[in-house]
């Protein structure tokens, strides 16, 4: 099993940027795709976005599409999503997901 620790959340005024990361460690997720899920209060935790196993593919929710990136460093085991032009709609819990593993999360929070 990967065992999956986020960081980089915090409070941030819309039009900021945040950089979220996911360490993987434990069974090695190279093989594996990536992704980045959300949770906002009172909603059903989303997909955000998604990486293949060597970064040649990439997937994004529509709302995040021309703001958000993932990459991801196989040798680093490590995932990031890179936010920009974020809004206070992107107020969320933000968990990495590989497989069936899932971190603890990471809160992001967008003041208008």
């Amino acid at each position: 099993q990967v065992q999956l620790v986020e960081s980089g959340g915090g409070l941030v005024q819309a039009g900021g940027s945040l950089r979220l990361s996911c360490q993987a460690s434990g069974r090695t997720p190279s093989n594996y795709v990536m992704g980045w899920f959300r949770q906002a209060p009172g909603k059903e935790r989303e997909f955000v976005a998604a990486i293949s196993w060597n970064g040649g593919n990439t997937y994004y929710t529509d709302s995040v599409k021309g703001r958000f990136t993932i990459s991801r460093d196989n040798a680093k085991n490590t995932v990031w999503l890179q936010m920009n032009s974020l809004k206070p709609e992107d107020t969320a819990v933000y968990y990495c997901n590989c497989g069936e593993s899932w971190g603890q999360g990471t809160q992001v929070t967008v003041s208008s």
